[in-house]
């Protein structure tokens, strides 16, 4: 029974809808129709346990006046029928509306639902651009995607089992103390009025307070986790306390915000205490004073005490609950910053797949400055023709990063447009362009996975054999296979670490390359793929690098010039824009601008003074 009602959502399913609306019902309507029927079940079963709680009172009236009128004789042929109605609904039928209440809440909502509004949370915002993750902590992106699940899933639940349940009661205990004596009434109405106020004055600012205090606490979080993912740099620069006041000012900003919300439950919690205390009084003294002038029987006080002092007891657990619901409320708030926004970089809705027939790649007109006014490139023309090795040259800021991120569609063109085969990048799909491109990046961060894991992540379809010729051809073979990691998985199996930790910046590389010759893309992007390699191990990659290139459309960045100067054109950029484009041999007899950064170079490497402002 347990499985069948945990199996009636499939958290992970791909999403019909998966852009989340901006505003917060909206919001949580979007997550909510996708479990509609649990939640209208709930609402039911909901209303029966209210309905059953108020019974009981009502019984035990029945019960106290039937004992009251009844000789002892007759009291089980004159009562039995009550008696026996009590005991169905105390026995039989609370417990089993209880049990149906926890299989929809635990069972079928609270790790499925929980999962999906995960799921689905994230398969959205990893959707979005490059730019997005570089505007952000990941650690606060991530726990508002991890918070935000449990808080629309409590918010909703607690809605229905909380104010639904406390409606259908209070109206119940009205209806019975009326029946009784429309004075009876009275107290529970007046009750109901001032907890009203007490919540149209509190909740509110509790909410406001909550959203601060959870902003705070993704804060907090994002600046933990920046501290753990440069460790590296904090103990290499020796700045331990400088990284203690930097988090220690977002903890005590977290612990003020919690307080003043804490300042708030405090008064709520007395306030209502009072106001119980004196509906219990009031309660109790009115029904005394109606039966001693005969106008309710003795049984109506036995309800209406029992009646009024649940009513109390819940409300204080109501009131906490309304109080998690707007605590929750500013969590989902505060997610929905990061995940109900809209997609930056979305592909077009008539988006066609890349086809790559030859592997030509045109820059026409392109200009471009991440928004700013001074541009990175400025009419920049470039043709690659199919099959074609060229080298990007220039000092640091020169925009050929720029150029690579434009050909991968990682931001949106100013002006311009690029083609493949003649096709406009910006009518394809993302994912068709990157999977046509292999890149290799200076900068090389390693999935938290196997070395297996990490090379497959080029093909997902490849064999053993075809994962260690990659590993083979980028000469990684041999230091694979005496990894081990803490969990004493060897080789293949061992894993890397955060972003590759546990590897040196030259084994981070060569498994890269490994992953690119996997991919076996038509089209290759090497921006300083060989820069952490020492010059004995980079000069056995580069027959295999041949091998790879082979027929392919290259276009390769470097500041060693000495790795790009057999490349078949090398294109020089200045500013923005190609200052000159020719052979290596061709550029030198210019003496121009590659001329002068050749012979500036000291080993093979760029003098400093030409390495400006990163790109």
């Amino acid at each position: 029974m347990f499985s069948r009602f945990e199996r009636f959502l499939t958290p992970t399913a791909a999403p019909e809808h998966p852009e989340p609306p901006p505003s917060l019902l909206a919001f949580l309507w979007h997550f909510a129709r996708q479990a509609k029927w649990l939640f209208a079940a709930l609402f039911v079963v909901e209303l029966l346990v209210a309905l059953g709680d108020s019974a009981v009172p009502w019984f035990i009236g029945r019960v106290v006046t039937l004992v009251t009128k009844t000789p002892p004789e007759r009291l089980v042929a004159d009562g039995w029928p009550w008696f026996l109605g009590m005991a169905v609904v105390v026995i039989v039928v609370r417990p089993a509306v209880t049990f149906t209440r926890y299989l929809i809440t635990n069972q079928a909502i609270a790790a499925p639902f929980t999962g999906l509004i995960r799921w689905q949370s994230h398969w959205h915002v990893v959707r979005q651009s490059w730019a997005f993750f570089q505007n952000d902590f990941a650690g606060r992106i991530s726990n508002r995607v991890m918070q935000t699940g449990p808080s629309v899933r409590s918010t909703l639940t607690a809605t229905i089992t909380t104010v639904w349940y406390i409606f259908v009661y209070g109206a119940s205990a009205i209806a019975l103390t009326a029946a009784a004596d429309r004075w009876l009434a009275v107290p529970i109405l007046l009750w109901f009025c001032a907890y009203a106020a007490l919540l149209l004055y509190f909740v509110p600012r509790m909410r406001d307070r909550s959203k601060r205090s959870s902003e705070a606490r993704s804060t907090l979080m994002g600046r933990i986790v920046d501290s753990y993912t440069n460790i590296l740099t904090v103990k290499l620069f020796a700045r331990a306390n400088d990284e203690d006041q930097y988090v220690r000012r977002a903890v005590d900003r977290h612990v003020d915000l919690f307080s003043a919300a804490q300042r708030l439950l405090t008064a709520f919690g007395t306030i209502l205490d009072l106001l119980n205390a004196l509906l219990i009084a009031g309660s109790g003294a009115l029904a005394l004073l109606l039966w001693r002038y005969g106008a309710v029987e003795v049984g109506a006080i036995a309800m209406v005490l029992p009646l009024t002092f649940q009513l109390t007891n819940m409300s204080r657990q109501i009131a906490m609950r309304i109080t998690e619901i707007f605590e929750d409320l500013g969590v989902v708030q505060e997610g929905m910053l990061t995940i109900a926004r809209p997609l930056q970089l979305p592909d077009p809705v008539d988006a066609l797949p890349l086809t790559v027939r030859a592997g030509r790649v045109e820059f026409n007109n392109v200009s471009f400055g991440y928004g700013r006014e001074a541009g990175v490139l400025q009419d920049f023309n470039l043709t690659i023709r199919p099959g074609e090795k060229i080298g990007l040259v220039g000092r640091s800021g020169a925009g050929k990063s720029t150029v690579v991120n434009l050909l991968l569609r990682f931001f949106p063109l100013e002006i311009g447009s690029i083609l493949i085969d003649g096709q406009d990048i910006s009518q394809l799909t993302q994912e068709s362009l990157r999977a046509q491109i292999s890149v290799v990046t200076q900068d090389t961060s390693l999935l938290h996975r196997s070395i297996r894991a990490n090379i497959r992540y080029g093909r997902s379809s490849a064999s053993e054999e075809e994962i260690e010729r990659a590993a083979r051809l980028a000469h990684a073979h041999e230091f694979i296979l005496e990894l081990e990691d803490w969990h004493e998985r060897r080789g293949y199996d061992a894993h890397v670490g955060e972003r590759g930790v546990k590897l040196s910046g030259g084994q981070r590389q060569r498994i890269a390359i490994a992953r690119v010759i996997l991919k076996d893309a038509p089209i290759l992007v090497f921006d300083e793929a060989t820069s952490a390699l020492d010059s004995e191990v980079e000069a056995a990659i580069q027959s295999s690098l041949g091998t790879l290139m082979a027929g392919k459309t290259v276009i390769a960045i470097a500041h060693r010039l000495s790795t790009i100067a057999q490349m078949d054109r090398l294109v020089v950029l200045e500013n923005g824009r190609i200052a000159e484009q020719g052979s290596h041999r061709d550029l030198l007899a210019q003496n121009g601008h590659y001329a002068a950064l050749w012979r500036r170079q000291a080993g093979g490497f760029i003098d400093a003074s030409d390495l400006q402002a990163a790109e």
